[in-house]
């Protein structure tokens, strides 16, 4: 009789962007409250220049990092590559995009990722101009399709997608109202606090926090073995 052994695995998300002001913090406060309300523990990495980062809105459970020498790369790998049960999500600043995703290819960081039983997922999130068209053609000749994510973040992009964007796969986060955008950006905002203590349910920022959550869980359930 054939007995199977379950590999526990180690999720990684890298959210990048080649482009300034496009979400992407506040899609890693997102995905990082998220996590630690499904699983009690979740390990971030803020990779930007300017403030307020990752770091400020959650710095309990947030690390800075740096991808602009030998060192900070060796120290940074050596984290991500160790499969301890503990989500990873990196806040890549647009600054280090290129450095980092050069690091990968040199290394062959999402192979020796997967030896490791960690699963990276990428999710880009594009701007409307061609820098992030260009960026997106590079992470499809380096990143299999099936980790592969592009975060349309409608608040930014309020068209269409890029074709070659559209046709792998898409998350899609709604737009918010100008001052709700606003509200959220405040620094002490919990988005999982405001779920628990907000009694109006049918408010627009509480579904729309609970759709984000639940988002991240599908996209989690399509992407590591279970």
């Amino acid at each position: 009789m054939r007995r199977w052994i379950a590999v526990l695995v180690t999720p990684v998300y890298i959210i990048c962007s080649a482009s300034p002001q496009v979400g992407k913090t506040l899609i890693a406060r997102l995905l990082s409250e998220f996590l630690l309300l499904k699983n009690g523990t979740v390990l971030s990495f803020d990779l930007n220049l300017k403030e307020p980062s990752l770091l400020d809105y959650l710095p309990t459970v947030t690390e800075t990092a740096d991808v602009m020498d030998t060192y900070g790369k060796m120290q940074l790998v050596d984290r991500l590559i160790l499969n301890d049960s503990v989500a990873k999500v990196i806040d890549l600043g647009f600054h280090a995009f290129d450095e980092f995703f050069k690091m990968c290819g040199e290394i062959d960081f999402l192979s020796e990722a997967i030896l490791h039983h960690v699963v990276p997922i990428v999710l880009f999130m594009p701007d409307i101009d061609r820098v992030s068209a260009r960026a997106h053609e590079m992470l499809r000749r380096l990143v299999p399709p099936q980790i592969l994510i592009t975060v349309h973040n409608e608040f930014v992009v309020r068209g269409e997608l890029f074709d070659n964007m559209k046709r792998g796969r898409v998350l899609r986060f709604a737009a918010l109202p100008v001052f709700l955008n606003a509200f959220i950006c405040r620094l002490g905002l919990s988005f999982t606090g405001y779920l628990r203590h907000e009694k109006d349910s049918s408010s627009e920022l509480h579904q729309w926090i609970r759709q984000n959550y639940t988002s991240f869980r599908d996209l989690e359930l399509s992407v590591i073995p279970q």
